[in-house]
């Protein structure tokens, strides 16, 4: 049985930026096999777009209320989301 695609816009909030959250997220999300794009926004958030593989997009959700290991997230806001994305990128400041 195929695993079912699945795409998601989240926002994690707390701290998140100087943490190197984006380049821990990018490397998580390759390894997972999970296409997309994250970004530091200017009100200190990071925001991403996460597609792949059910489980997999699941297992980086679960890593991303994590983070990496100087990140503190209180609480990631989570939707569905859309587009194609041939890899995953990370963005410059908003």
């Amino acid at each position: 049985m195929r695993d079912e695609m699945k795409t998601l816009h989240l926002v994690m909030h707390g701290r998140v930026q100087g943490v190197w959250y984006r380049d821990s997220m990018r490397r998580e999300a390759e390894r997972l096999g999970v296409s997309g794009w994250c970004r530091n926004r200017s009100d200190g958030t990071v925001e991403a777009m996460v597609q792949g593989g059910s489980a997999a997009v699941d297992a980086l959700l679960a890593w991303a209320h994590r983070g990496p290991e100087l990140a503190q997230v209180s609480h990631v806001d989570v939707e569905p989301g859309s587009g194609d994305f041939p890899g995953f990128e990370v963005w410059g400041d908003a």
